[in-house]
This record gives C-alpha cells, sequence and structure tokens, in this order.
C-alpha cells in the first residue's frame, strides 16, 4: 500500500504493508487489530453482513477512540449498522503525526476493503478533519467526508478531492480551541457538493447540540453513500 504524504503530491510515497489482522469479539463491536510495517493499529469494527458501504470515524489528538459530542461515535455507529452500514472507529498510533494519522485512516480503509466494502464515507474530529481530508485525497473510493470543529492546518487537500466526493463541515461559533473560521476556510476550498453548519454556544466537543450534531451527521451519511 503507497501513502502519499501531506498534500504535496511530488512527496515520495510511503511504503506501508499490513502484516496481520487480529479479530476480538466485544459486546456491541469487533476489536480489531491490524498488525502492519510501521506498527499497530487498533480499532472498533460494527460490522453488518454483506455491506458494501462503510464509515470510518477518527477523533482528535486525545487519542485512543475519543468522541466528540456526547458520544456521537458509538451512536453513529449503532444507528448506521440499522441501515446496513458497516463502520470503523479508528486509533490513532501517533495522535499529533498527521502524516502517520493519514496511513491509520488508509489502513483502516483498506480492511474494509477485505470485507468487501468498496464505498466509503469518512469523519474525522479537531486534529482527525484535516486527516480525513487527507485520507480522501488518497482513496477515490470515499464518497463523503465530514469534519466536525476542524483545524485549518492540512486541509489544503480538500480542494483536490473527486468532484463526486461530497463535503460536510460542522463547527461551534464558541468553539475555544479552534475558531469557526478554520471550517469557514475549509469550506471555501470545497467543491461542490458541499454543506456548512455553525451552531451558535457551541464549543470545541459540539456537546451542546450533540442531538443535532448525530441528527445531521447520520442523515448526510446515509443520503450521500446511497
Amino acid at each position: 500500500m503507497k501513502v502519499i504524504k501531506k498534500d504535496k503530491v511530488e512527496e515520495e510515497p510511503l511504503e506501508v504493508a499490513i502484516l496481520d489482522i487480529n479479530t476480538e469479539p466485544r459486546d456491541s463491536f469487533e476489536l480489531i487489530r491490524i498488525d502492519t510495517s510501521r506498527g499497530r493499529v487498533n480499532c472498533h469494527y460494527y460490522r453488518v453482513e454483506k455491506a458494501d458501504k462503510g464509515v470510518i470515524m477518527v477523533g482528535g489528538i486525545g487519542g485512543d477512540f475519543d468522541t466528540p459530542a456526547e458520544g456521537l461515535y458509538p451512536r453513529l455507529c449503532a444507528d448506521l449498522k440499522k441501515n446496513g452500514i458497516s463502520s470503523l472507529r479508528v486509533s490513532f498510533r501517533y495522535p499529533t503525526d498527521l502524516t502517520e494519522a493519514v496511513v491509520d485512516v488508509l489502513i483502516g480503509l483498506e480492511f474494509l476493503k477485505t470485507e468487501d466494502i468498496r464505498v466509503f464515507g469518512l469523519i474525522g474530529h479537531s486534529f482527525g478533519g484535516a486527516v480525513v481530508v487527507q485520507a480522501a485525497f488518497n482513496e477515490e473510493s470515499v464518497k463523503t467526508v465530514v469534519t466536525l470543529a476542524t483545524q485549518s492546518y492540512g486541509i489544503g487537500p480538500i480542494s483536490l478531492l473527486p468532484e463526486s466526493t461530497s463535503v460536510l463541515l460542522i463547527h461551534g461559533e464558541a468553539d475555544e480551541t479552534l475558531p469557526p473560521s478554520s471550517s469557514v476556510y475549509a469550506y471555501n476550498l470545497a467543491h461542490e457538493p458541499k454543506k456548512i453548519k455553525i451552531y451558535e454556544n457551541a464549543g470545541h466537543g459540539l456537546k451542546e447540540i450533540s442531538n443535532k450534531v448525530y441528527g445531521e451527521v447520520r442523515d448526510w451519511i446515509i443520503e450521500n453513500l446511497k
């Protein structure tokens, strides 16, 4: 598997090999351990049998399986499963390294391909917003990208996504960590189809509007992965 680093197409691609995949059943998901030539990537997999659509969700620099909006990701995974869409939550190996985080998402995409999934959506919060945009830049099968309170650093490849890739951006007007102008900047770079929602009185974690974010993202993913 080759990975283009950052947003510089002229750079030499990274070489990454998947060496082994181990699965451990849990109550509502499967713990997937993907051993690669760059280290182990841990994932939570919400499998739908015979699904051909899948969504990857990532957090920010907090690492592990963090989620914005009061448990948005587990909630989405359960609901998308009912709609015939598999989900994969990816834990970054190095949650402050943009290039390595992009590699993690691309490894997740390669895993989903082994599950016969061919159409993808990506969701990222904060630092993860730039991560999913760069991952989509590297994978033409991504049909939609959702960023939640994204950073602006590293977001440039949003202008280079395939014409068929849609973008939804959500931000809180009262974000104390990253200003809503970050999402406005990304929105202006993106091509249609695109949508931006700036919510008043919502901070970086979007907990104040968790139900609105949940409904907006769920409906967007279901509609754009048809």
